[in-house]
């Protein structure tokens, strides 16, 4: 993967044993400016292969030093549950036989027993929520803390979890190395690495505003909620995909469509934020597996979710913002691999629909499904920015009243 540089041996076997060929482009640039020490901000589109692009170099300065007791070397600061479970996973593969531990520190998991498993932490990859307690309870001290890494950290932020980042920040020894690695840029982000990162280097791959190259996107038009069931259960029925994940806008109808497909023999799984911890970590797993084939969620499952075989991504609703989208689209297409997005759009969403494609600078493609093509074709107007033309309303006249109607054809008016 990098043939200028001298990784640990087991380490470069168990990348290859984990399916690791080539280097991503992120990976070409992170991996050796974190090697030297470097603080960096990354943002990368998802599936680009940035978690990987820390693991390495964490994994190969971390091997054959002992971290003291209660004290790890390295924190990885993730917004939810789910991520910090795939990423120690993924340390865990390529960490295999080199003597080195990584504890995953969640909610929902009971406290002294992580408390025991923390003795013994190399890394610790936990939510602020979570970690927060640990570190009151002296189950855990940053003093030895060589490696900080703060992933999604736009999500993280977004979640409110500023002021929980700010006291960890404050708790863990200057002379560290930090990578702040986020998919987004906004403004609370770069002023944040202007804060806890030093002399950093800024990695920044592709646009932020595009789906990778590797993702067809497709349009379907839906005349109601009914008709968008029927689309829906045609697409998972008839479409060849290997994992399919179907997102929706809200708990409420996450549930109903996941009884729906099981009601017409379809292998689908829920996940949103109400499932308990034990549920959810099954549901991904089964999904893994593939056990079950469709994953039914909300955007809890839009970011962080790295799910190998995903060909197939079905937006029942639009989202509501572009860089959501974005999120949604990116849990298939990945690490070179090619996907599909359908988007159900009926009359009620064509204009959130636009405003995807203006952000993105992308026209999605129409999608037509024989035997269910609806009687909405789309506004019968556009305005340039591509969204509905509406009905122009009658200026007042000066005395308050509207004026008067165009007139329409002689006889055309019911007496």
């Amino acid at each position: 993967m990098f043939p200028d540089i001298a990784l640990n041996p087991d380490l470069e076997s168990n990348l290859k044993s984990a399916g690791y060929s080539e280097a991503t482009e992120v990976q070409q640039q992170a991996v050796p400016l974190l090697l030297e020490g470097q603080d960096l901000l990354v943002s990368a589109p998802t599936g680009s292969g940035k978690t990987a692009a820390y693991l390495i170099p964490m994994i190969q300065s971390l091997v054959g030093e002992s971290s003291p007791k209660k004290q790890p070397r390295a924190l990885v600061l993730v917004p939810v549950r789910e991520l910090a479970e795939q990423i120690a996973q993924q340390f865990e593969k390529l960490a295999d036989g080199l003597d080195l531990k990584a504890v995953s520190l969640v909610g929902g998991q009971d406290f002294k027993v992580q408390e025991r498993k923390l003795a013994s932490a190399d890394v610790v990859i936990a939510t602020p929520g979570r970690l927060l307690p640990h570190l009151e309870n002296q189950s855990i001290e940053l003093d030895s803390l060589d490696f900080l890494v703060l992933d999604e950290a736009d999500r993280m932020l977004e979640t409110g979890f500023k002021d929980s980042l700010n006291q960890i920040v404050l708790l863990c020894p200057e002379a560290r190395q930090t990578l702040l690695v986020s998919a987004t840029l906004p403004s609370a982000i770069r002023s944040m690495a202007g804060e806890i990162l030093d002399h950093a280097e800024w990695v920044q791959i592709g646009q932020k505003r595009e789906a990778a190259e590797t993702i067809t996107q497709y349009l379907t038009l839906s005349d109601d909620v009914s008709h968008k069931d029927k689309q829906l259960c045609w697409l998972l029925q008839n479409e060849t995909y290997n994992k399919a994940i179907v997102f929706s806008n809200s708990k409420t109808q996450a549930r109903r469509l996941d009884g729906y497909l099981r009601y017409h023999k379809l292998k689908a799984a829920l996940l949103h934020g109400d499932v308990q911890q034990k549920g959810r970590f099954a549901t991904i797993d089964g999904f893994r597996k593939g056990t079950t084939t469709v994953l039914v969620t909300t955007d809890l499952a839009s970011r962080g979710l790295d799910v190998e075989g995903v060909d197939l991504v079905i937006n029942f609703e639009m989202p509501r913002k572009g860089d959501v989208y974005l999120h949604r689209v990116g849990r298939t297409g990945r690490a070179g691999e090619e996907g599909r997005a359908i988007s159900l759009v009926d009359a009620t969403e064509w204009n959130l629909m636009s405003s995807v494609e203006r952000y993105i600078k992308t026209r999605f493609r129409r999608k037509l499904i024989e035997g269910l093509v609806g009687d909405y074709k789309g506004p019968k107007k556009l305005k340039a920015s591509g969204k509905a033309a509406g009905v122009k309303k009658r200026k007042k006249s000066a005395s308050g009243k509207k004026g008067p109607k165009a007139k329409g054809k002689k006889g055309s008016a019911k007496k």
